[in-house]
């Protein structure tokens, strides 16, 4: 585990281990750089150098012909590489992330045989796991036609519980031990808002939404050192990819003391903003309401994350019509339109903003008129918050602009969920789906984010995929749905500004411009030039927080 509180000498150009010992209170200038960065309108804006202050924010940018300051103490050469802004990720599970890197990871099989044999491995390598816990799995990639059954897991492993999430956190996967250590039996009910697969009148070992909680109090908590190497480890993985701010959805009491923690100590050094998985846990937390800025802008309490459908891929995303492929389906609707609303008013009449996941056409038609309603008794700048935005009825996108919402969306997703969307709606319930471009020309915000773990955090597959609606092999050629393609200038704006606008952070983060803080990237590649397959390749070099180099590719 890398200690992010000390960069070691070895792994760092000497300019830079120079400027990670200057004293605290000394302006620095970033020079001889093809730097790049977004005005406030959107618009590319170039310079050669940049001056830091000695609070960490940018105090001016320069172009080449510019005079460099001399009372600078330190000066770091770029050597010509490109410098951007860091990206601000508007929709991940930070504490989901560091787990998935230290439990089992089945996101890259690609059968169940292989799944099977990462199970039998991992379980071998870890005989004192009192549970065997990890995720990752998805039955469309596989070709399964059908989901896994806890006879696949028994064969593998009869003697212990084994809990594994599907890659979007919207199922689990359970073996017999594990059923029996929860006391789930053949006369369970689903919770409300959940379902429990069945196999000739048994639970076939598939957990969908509300039902995973029927394991809540069997799977063993994970200990305040677990939480905390979990964090260091995301923090790891972020800072590589060059996201220094995320957008963490559903903080729990345990993840918020352990960010906690981290500021504490110095290891902060992500910029984290939170939405809490519970209006409990947001009274809990920021009581009266959201959090001041702490550690250095480096976390804030903003508001809730709801929920009022799942996903597609386990059918619980809720849709207006049946699923194409199981017509006597509609998708689990996780609150009522009056809960829903109720949960919005509370958290809104202490000024918390709201997050409200919606997937289907459904569930997005249901938050866009909780919306609608609240709006005239909660006035002001809300910033309501539409998490995915997936599947929207035609007729139902120009009211995403009309109700002032911010669509939260992860590109990666559409790549990753093409051939099953099709299944899941049939080709004529397509128009609505993953409609960046739609929805940027109804006027409404958008926000980009990756939803790690369910995807990677890199956001550079994100960029690509959002300007070619094409995956890394290029397919489909030409794009799906190509009328939803965005301009990289409009994707990059979402992955930056927006993402901070939508988090009301667009006067700290986001762009390189004066007063904001001076957290950026040093990478090989012209974003604006380079190639979209080029872009999806791009490896970060270096990334800077509040003027402070926290991340240093080692050299091969």
């Amino acid at each position: 585990m890398r200690n992010f509180s000390i960069l070691k000498a070895s792994t760092i150009l000497c300019a830079t281990a120079m400027l990670a010992a200057a004293p605290a209170q000394a302006d620095s200038l970033i020079d001889n750089v093809n730097g790049m960065t977004l005005d406030d309108n959107g618009k590319v804006l170039r310079f050669a150098a940049m001056v830091i202050d000695d609070d960490g924010r940018v105090k001016e940018l320069l172009d080449r012909k510019d005079k460099r300051p001399k009372e600078v103490d330190f000066r770091f050469d770029g050597k010509g590489r490109t410098l951007i802004p860091g990206f601000v990720d508007a929709h991940g599970h930070v504490m989901g992330l560091g787990f998935a890197a230290l439990t089992l990871d089945l996101s890259a099989t690609k059968s169940l045989a292989e799944a099977q044999a990462a199970l039998r491995e991992y379980a071998a390598k870890n005989p004192n796991r009192q549970w065997i816990i990890g995720g990752g799995w998805n039955q469309e990639t596989w070709g399964l036609g059908r989901f896994p059954t806890a006879a696949e897991l028994d064969a593998i492993i009869p003697d212990r519980p084994v809990y594994l999430e599907r890659v979007d956190g919207h199922a689990a996967w359970v073996n017999s031990a594990g059923m029996k250590a929860a006391g789930v039996t053949s006369s369970t009910k689903a919770p409300l808002g959940g379902s429990i697969e069945k196999a000739g009148g048994r639970p076939s070992g598939i957990f969908v939404d509300k039902a995973q909680n029927l394991f809540a109090k069997a799977i063993p908590k994970p200990r305040p050192v677990e939480n905390d190497l979990a964090l260091m480890k995301a923090q790891e993985i972020l800072l590589s990819l060059g996201v220094t701010t995320i957008a963490d959805m559903g903080t729990t009491m345990g993840h918020w003391q352990t960010f906690r923690r981290a500021g504490d100590k110095g290891q902060l050094k992500v910029r984290i903003i939170s939405y809490a998985g519970e209006i409990d846990n947001m009274i809990a937390i920021g009581g009266p309401g959201p959090s001041p800025w702490l550690y250095e802008d480096r976390l804030k309490l903003a508001g809730v994350k709801l929920y009022i459908d799942g996903a597609l891929g386990s059918r619980g995303a809720l849709l207006k019509q049946p699923y194409a492929d199981k017509p006597g389906e509609s998708g689990l609707a996780l609150l009522t339109s009056a809960q829903l609303k109720n949960k919005m008013s509370r958290a809104s009449m202490d000024g918390f903003q709201t997050a409200v996941h919606a997937i289907g056409d459904k569930a997005n038609d249901e938050i866009l008129t909780a919306i609608e309603e609240l709006q005239y008794t909660f006035k002001g700048d809300r910033r309501w918050r539409i998490e995915h935005t997936q599947i929207v009825d035609p007729v139902d996108l120009p009211r995403i602009a009309q109700t002032g919402a911010i669509a939260s969306m992860q590109p990666v997703h559409q790549t990753s969920d093409r051939l099953m969307a099709e299944a899941r709606l049939g080709p004529d319930r397509l128009a609505g789906a993953y409609a960046w471009n739609s929805i940027l020309e109804s006027g409404a915000k958008l926000a980009f984010g990756t939803d790690v773990p369910v995807e990677s955090a890199n956001p550079f597959p994100g960029l690509a995929a959002a300007v070619t609606r094409e995956d890394a092999n290029g397919q489909p050629f030409g794009g799906w749905l190509p009328r939803e393609k965005v301009m990289r200038e409009q994707a990059w704006q979402a992955y930056t500004i927006g993402a901070a606008y939508a988090s009301f952070a667009e006067d700290r983060i986001g762009s390189l411009t004066k007063g904001k803080r001076a957290d950026f990237l040093i990478i090989e590649q012209d974003i604006m030039l380079a190639a979209p397959q080029v872009i999806r390749n791009i490896k970060v070099e270096q990334t800077w927080v509040g003027g402070r180099p926290v991340y240093v590719q080692k050299k091969q």
